[in-house]
């Protein structure tokens, strides 16, 4: 059976929970490949609501394995404290499957995370502060501490040396704090090596296996496309690769193993964080979708910047991840606008531009040329089928489809887990 990738077509947000958590009961594994607890999925399952951080939205399904790949950075404190809280709350958690050769997320990490954010002033990125970038900075710079390294001491200390080395230079003479001691922070880690231990193996050795069982594998990544830090605004990005290529490295599963990439896309716009965003809106219909969408972070608290919908964005979305199918959330949050602006391309210098400029300095200057559609005041939360939907947010649906460049095959009406309407079937 082959695997399937859902990811976000924006900036992230865009509730790859929900449609995760939809398709939990059809799929036999679900798999985070990239991306840490710097994102944040929300679940509603009937009146119990779910902030998932690190974990995959697969642990919510009785039926399905969660597995975290990989290509995922583990705070294992954060790991074990959510996973500590679901139990408390009766979801099973004990079929949770964690790749040995994920990187671990060490304190140091966070302090230099934190500390380089804030020498950076008004040049700062944006991070959400918990060492995210500084371990993907490790693993690439081959000082990264992985989770196999937790059950031998004596590399896991070698490791730990060898990273600190460089960064104790700088913690003293460049940012004035003071040196973090090894020894204590390989007794931190240790203190984790046995909770984790009955969930850590080779992930990619059991879900190639499951496919050639013939089991459903679901793919889930974090953040968004146009957070990729190859393909999204940089550097106003996270430091893994969100996009559909990332599924493969961070879970080892091969691509010829993919049969449908699903992209999940807001039915308009947000982002946390700096970076160029042409549809950011900064007057009352922003607050309007800022309160109306609950538009705050589920791992940072951030209040999200808010938008109309970007259709060249959509468009780059669908080319960068070969994109075979949309999962359009939040349509609801539009009700009650008389007429809702979509942008159709940009205006770059008094140029059309119909596509997502490469060029970083033209994004950043980039003006949204809107289309205006006719919305709707009907309550839609309740529909079941797209006939069942006003015209008007029929006809909204259907140009954001033809604009975006693959098929809506669902829409989410609310919240919960069962607002969607379901047009195709993703498996």
């Amino acid at each position: 059976m082959p695997a399937l990738v859902l990811l976000g077509a924006q900036w992230g947000d865009e509730g790859k929970g929900k449609a995760t958590d939809l398709l939990g009961g059809s799929v036999d594994y679900v798999v985070r490949y990239q991306g840490g607890n710097n994102a944040g999925h929300t679940v509603v399952v009937g009146d119990q609501k779910y902030a998932l951080h690190l974990l995959p939205s697969g642990i919510l399904s009785p039926t399905c394995v969660p597995v975290i790949g990989n290509g995922v950075v583990v705070d294992p404190a954060v790991l074990l404290s959510e996973l500590s809280g679901l139990n408390e709350r009766g979801v099973d958690t004990s079929k949770l499957l964690i790749s040995g050769n994920a990187h671990l997320i060490t304190p140091y990490n966070v302090t230099m995370d934190k500390v380089s954010e804030r020498f950076l002033g008004k040049r700062k990125i944006g991070t959400t502060g918990r060492g995210i970038g500084p371990t993907y900075a490790d693993k690439i710079n081959r000082t990264g501490i992985r989770v196999q390294d937790l059950y031998d001491e004596s590399i896991l200390l070698q490791k730990v040396e060898a990273a600190l080395d460089i960064k104790n230079q700088m913690l003293v003479k460049l940012y004035n704090r003071r040196a973090i001691d090894a020894q204590q922070i390989v007794g931190e880690l240790l203190e984790y090596a046995e909770a984790l231990r009955p969930y850590v193996t080779d992930t990619s050795l059991v879900l190639n296996k499951a496919l050639d069982e013939d089991k459903v594998v679901l793919m889930e990544g974090g953040q968004g496309t146009l957070l990729d830090v190859d393909h999204g605004t940089y550097p106003f990005v996270t430091s893994s690769n969100p996009t559909a290529g990332g599924a493969c490295t961070g879970s080892g599963i091969g691509p010829t193993k993919i049969s449908r990439v699903i992209g999940i896309l807001k039915a308009y716009t947000t982002r946390v964080g700096a970076g160029p965003f042409p549809t950011e809106l900064f007057d009352e219909d922003g607050e309007a979708l800022r309160r109306i969408g609950g538009e705050r972070g589920v791992t940072t608290g951030r209040d999200r910047r808010c938008g109309w919908f970007d259709a060249p964005i959509a468009r780059y979305a669908t080319r960068v991840n070969g994109l075979t199918d949309f999962f359009l959330t939040k349509l609801d949050v539009l009700t009650g606008w008389e007429r809702i602006p979509v942008c159709v391309a940009y205006d770059i210098d008094g140029t059309r531009v119909e596509e997502v400029p490469y060029n970083q300095t033209d994004f950043h200057h980039a003006k949204p040329v809107y289309e205006y559609l006719p919305g709707w005041s009907e309550d839609i939360t309740k529909a079941k089928s797209f006939a069942e939907l006003p015209k008007n947010a029929q006809a909204y649906v259907k140009a954001l489809e033809e604009m975006s460049g693959a098929p809506i095959s669902a829409i989410g009406v609310g919240p919960g887990r069962d607002e969607t309407i379901q047009i195709n079937s993703f498996l």
